[in-house]
């Protein structure tokens, strides 16, 4: 009798191919509610995970008022830098950049981008100051700060643009030349309670066979004669002529980006010795700086970037508040 199951491995993800750049992308944005402006992004470096024993807020639950065991991730959170200041227009070919304000001391970021000789700052505000009816957004170009730790073995800055939200374009410009050269901390744009969206790049596990990249089943013993007991069974029907992209192949596994949703944030906290293991954190060492932790998992291996902006699909998700966290766990993660 023929066994009838669901096809192995998803299709949702395709292609399968290597992300193009370690710092991930955003091509949407969270509508922002509130009239005064604010950043909606940061970004930290992945130390590890471990747990801590909270009291359960969640309305309803069987658990509701207990002491409940909770896994978190550990993201070190160094200040990020503001370098410059992006807007854009929109005409008939859609939205375009206009002009970009640098600060004068970008010294840092000449590892990451070859930086102009000559600019003209006053030139540009001046510019966008004319202009500012036509802007439709105003995105800041941040940097991180990895020289500033001792857990990930780089010093060269990753560069993104984070967009500013809230109030009219013209507020939104004075607020990211307020911001322009300064650093920005984490908690000045989420808090503790708060859902938000993680974004990585995952562990890349090279080139792989069906088996492992999609999850067929091994083919019989008396298969073995042929040689391939892990190959599938078939590349398709006769018709079409060319192997269709639904069947399993081998190919490219991992190193993709990846974003997890609705992700809340249990604490926010700048002191380590209150969540540093005995002996460190396993492949990253101790946390000497600011840091958050997140409830569950997240993309990507220790020292990786991490994305992180308000969550985009709250959905019924509306009761916002800050946990209570009574207990972390300090265990030795080395086994």
């Amino acid at each position: 009798m023929r066994t009838v199951r669901p096809r192995a491995g998803s299709l949702a993800y395709y292609p399968r191919k290597r992300a193009k750049s370690i710092v991930p992308k955003y091509q949407s944005w969270p509508e922002h509610i509130g009239e005064q402006p604010t950043l909606q992004g940061f970004a930290g470096y992945k130390a590890g995970m471990t747990h801590v024993i909270m009291i359960d807020d969640h309305k309803k639950s069987p658990t509701e008022g207990k002491e409940i065991m909770v896994p978190v991730t550990v993201v070190e959170i160094p200040a990020m830098k503001v370098a410059a200041i992006r807007v854009y227009v929109k005409d008939t070919y859609g939205k375009h950049p206009l002009t970009e304000v640098w600060h004068d001391d970008i010294v840092a970021l000449s590892g990451r981008i070859t930086t102009a000789k000559t600019h003209n700052a006053t030139a540009a505000i001046e510019k966008i100051n004319a202009a500012i009816a036509d802007v439709v957004e105003v995105m800041v170009l941040m940097y991180t700060q990895p020289d500033t730790l001792t857990g990930v073995p780089k010093k060269v800055p990753d560069l993104m643009e984070i967009r500013v939200a809230g109030g009219s374009a013209k507020e939104r410009f004075d607020y990211a030349l307020s911001l322009l050269g300064t650093g920005v901390k984490m908690n000045s744009i989420l808090f503790d309670g708060q859902f938000a969206d993680i974004t990585g790049i995952t562990k890349g596990k090279g080139f792989q066979g069906a088996v492992k990249r999609f999850g067929i089943t091994l083919r019989k013993r008396k298969h073995a004669r042929t040689k391939k007991t892990r190959h599938i069974g078939t590349l398709g029907p006769w018709t079409p002529h060319h192997v269709r992209w639904q069947v399993p192949m081998p190919g490219q596994m991992g190193f993709q980006q990846r974003t997890e949703f609705n992700k809340r944030i249990i604490k926010f906290g700048d002191n380590p010795d209150e969540i540093n293991p005995a002996g460190g954190f396993l492949h990253y060492g101790l946390v000497r700086g600011d840091y958050v932790l997140i409830k569950g998992s997240i993309p990507g291996p220790a020292k990786r970037l991490i994305r992180i902006r308000p969550a985009t699909r709250m959905g019924e998700q509306k009761t916002i508040q800050a946990p209570v966290v009574e207990f972390v766990s300090l265990q030795s993660k080395q086994g």
